[in-house]
């Protein structure tokens, strides 16, 4: 099997288990766990930090793009390790529009109340999704904070691959954060995690070149 035919049927059966995954979440898991923080954690200071990890990616690819750009005019080229950082900010930046836009086709409430005594699961027992409802109390899935985080950790997993426990733990902590605060449910972390994953993948295969994946892999 050629190595793009394999990366082909390991994409679509990520897909597949991913997708499995927030189905059996929303309908088996979401309401317990979201009334289980509720009851039980009181959104605790740790998950609240947690969560702000999610924080630094936009605006550190932002800030990493716009030096670029200057260095650019000042005459710098990006080597092999440029590349993999700018694919990075790029798949950053990518996610967090997509996210956006999927936010507004999905529609779904948040697990408990937040803006203008909006509907929620807590709040008022409201589940489930609203397509293009728009406003900002339908606005909980995919998870926009697991989406931005996912997506550089996935540009990065290839080429930088000493760092893969660190790719893997900073989604899964902030995920567990916005568990813990009752931010999200958990199919909204899975799915934000599916789309993060996705543009960072993407992005990586398009801005990396042959030579970076030769250079890693000959280590």
């Amino acid at each position: 099997m050629s190595a793009s035919r394999h990366a082909q049927r390991s994409t679509l059966r990520a897909a597949a288990i991913g997708t499995a995954l927030v189905l059996i979440s929303v309908l088996l898991l979401d309401r317990p766990i979201a009334s289980w923080s509720h009851a039980a954690l009181h959104r605790p200071a740790w998950c609240i930090w947690l969560t702000w990890i999610a924080d630094v990616p936009v605006p550190a690819s932002v800030a990493g793009l716009a030096a670029a750009g200057i260095a650019w005019l000042c005459g710098w080229r990006p080597g092999m390790w440029g590349r993999v950082l700018l694919a990075a900010c790029v798949a950053t930046l990518t996610a967090d529009a997509a996210k956006d836009f999927l936010k507004y086709a999905f529609g779904r409430p948040w697990p408990e109340t937040w803006i203008n005594k909006n509907p929620s699961w807590i709040g008022t027992g409201t589940f489930g999704f609203f397509p293009f409802h728009g406003g900002q109390g339908f606005a909980s899935f995919p998870s926009g904070h697991t989406t931005v985080i996912t997506a550089p950790c996935a540009a990065l997993w290839r080429d930088m691959p000493a760092l893969r426990p660190a790719w893997l733990c900073l989604p899964a902590l902030v995920a567990l954060g916005l568990l813990g605060c009752d931010y999200h449910f958990l199919s909204d972390c899975i799915a934000g995690a599916l789309l993060g994953a996705a543009c960072g993948v993407g992005v990586s295969q398009l801005a990396a070149p042959a030579p970076i994946i030769a250079a890693v892999s000959s280590r």
